[in-house]
């Protein structure tokens, strides 16, 4: 059965066959990317059947996905996918930021609905291969990347809710800039109560593609009320889950006059944030004085623990309410400066910057071990 281990074969990088382009395109100026919109010459396809396991790595042309009509992902949503970036230092270097959490959240995501599990760092052996072939594709500026698109469908050719017997896992690459090229913009929230993004149960701590479609009227309605994002709640508390499609921290002022940093803690409703676990052990390093944050207060309790519109809503009105940020492989740190709640606005402070001090120290941080200007074991080599 798939979504469970098996004896059948796994992905062999040692397999993988590599057709180059024949038509390669020019990258086109760094100014000129949009987000999602520009892929690189080339993809990672690797099929699997429930008969022969996952068969031989594939890099080919970028280009069209041959799916029948009646396969499954068409009808039954049986899809996932991970989002990750490759970043070229000063010295030319490229690396991968914490690909691992990538994989095995990843595998997680599978295994829920029942699509096929694999070695996943055998799948991270032939990404860094694609990477490597398009790797001219990376941006020469400051603050740009690759952002790769693992994706894992069902391609069972039959109508039936069942594990599929085939699928197929591919990966595509698109070249993007900063997410804030001219400064930072803080975002507006609709805490929104006439939707839910996941229940208790569900599927919202998986990165499965049934997770978003749902999300784009709720995120209209917002767009229309003038608000950036939907900040997602949770059961008659009205219990803060995430931001868009982002995890979420809120910064609060104590009675001792110390910080604490809140961000909901995992369920089955939250994803597992691979930069939410980031700032975690960021702000725990910090807080224990293992690895001190330049700048940063002393005084910082990190909680993962349940918060309320009403806390929120109390603590913004004696004073208290610090920051709130979403968190995320896109943005990594976005700052939020309002949330619509219940007819009315709650003021956030995001400082004369646009964001706030945690925040900027946060992103400072991931972005330098990123980019290579801070040495860590969480970027990993790709090519040098």
């Amino acid at each position: 059965m798939t979504g469970e281990l098996s004896a059948m074969p796994d992905i062999d990088p040692a397999s993988l066959f590599v057709t180059r382009t024949a038509k390669p395109k020019v990258p086109p100026p760094a100014k000129a990317l949009v987000f999602g919109h520009t892929f690189t010459d080339h993809m990672l396809a690797i099929p699997w059947s429930q008969s022969t396991g996952w068969q031989a790595p594939q890099i080919r042309p970028y280009g069209p996905l041959h799916l029948e009509p009646s396969s499954t992902v068409l009808h039954y949503a049986q899809t996932l996918f991970e989002g990750m970036k490759a970043y070229r230092d000063k010295t030319g270097k490229v690396t991968l930021f914490r690909p691992d959490m990538n994989m095995k959240r990843m595998n997680k995501s599978a295994a829920r609905i029942a699509l096929p599990t694999f070695d996943g760092d055998a799948l991270l052996d032939c990404i860094k291969t694609l990477i490597r072939l398009d790797a001219h594709w990376i941006p020469q500026e400051v603050g740009h990347s690759l952002y790769i698109r693992p994706t894992l469908i069902g391609t069972q050719k039959a109508i039936g809710v069942n594990p599929p017997n085939e699928a197929l896992l591919f990966v595509i690459c698109s070249p993007v800039g900063p997410y804030y090229p001219t400064g930072f913009k803080p975002v507006s929230l609709m805490a929104t109560t006439e939707y839910v993004r996941a229940a208790p149960g569900g599927t919202g701590g998986y990165k499965l593609g049934a997770n978003y479609a749902p999300g784009v009227v709720p995120q209209k309605e917002a767009a229309k009320l003038g608000y950036s994002q939907n900040l997602w709640l949770q059961g008659p508390e009205h219990y803060l889950t995430e931001v868009g499609t982002m995890n979420l921290f809120v910064v609060l002022r104590k009675n001792d006059g110390g910080v604490e940093l809140v961000t909901p803690p995992l369920d089955d409703v939250i994803l597992p944030g691979v930069t939410r676990d980031s700032v975690l052990a960021l702000a725990r390093d910090h807080a224990s004085g293992k690895q001190p944050i330049a700048g940063m207060t002393g005084k910082l309790e990190v909680s993962e623990r349940p918060i309320t519109m009403k806390e929120v809503k109390e603590k913004a009105e004696a004073g208290n309410l610090l920051e709130v940020f979403g968190t995320g492989t896109a943005a990594i740190i976005c700052p939020v400066n309002r949330i619509g709640y219940m007819g009315k606005d709650i003021n956030v402070p995001a400082g004369q910057s646009g964001i706030g001090d945690l925040a900027k120290a946060f992103l400072q941080e991931i972005q330098g071990r990123q980019m290579g200007t801070i040495p860590s074991e969480w970027s990993v080599i790709v090519s040098e």
